[in-house]
């Protein structure tokens, strides 16, 4: 099974995205912010990470940076999930090693498409 961690500072957010996620398959814990999120990453491993722009502490470009910075044994794949929807938002995370971009709201459709171009369900 798929471990997928959700790293959103709204509680509500996550609370969708997990019930989303979990009904495709996988497996769901999650962070409020990138510094959280960076330190679950350290101790496990990952098959996803759906990942917000905006969040106090650590933002999601920031954590994507950390991360590329941080040795693994198993680079999960980087899905941002944003309000961000600029292009230049868009190909900075691209560019930055997001392996996919989906915007809010989203939908179990929307989601499920994304991770099939991925190849996770």
């Amino acid at each position: 099974m798929a471990h997928c961690l959700i790293v959103d500072d709204s509680k509500v957010i996550r609370k969708v995205a997990r019930h989303i996620i979990e009904g495709l398959g996988l497996s769901v814990e999650e962070a409020e912010d990138g510094s959280v999120a960076l330190e679950a990453c350290r101790a496990r491993s990952f098959d996803l990470i759906l990942l917000d722009w905006n969040m106090p502490v650590m933002s999601g470009m920031e954590f994507l940076s950390a991360l590329n910075d941080t040795e693994l044994a198993h680079r999960p794949k980087v899905m941002f999930c944003t309000t961000e929807n600029g292009t230049a938002h868009i190909r900075a995370a691209i560019e930055n090693g997001a392996d996919e971009y989906v915007m809010k709201p989203f939908d179990r459709e929307t989601l499920e498409r994304k991770l099939q171009l991925i190849g996770l369900v």
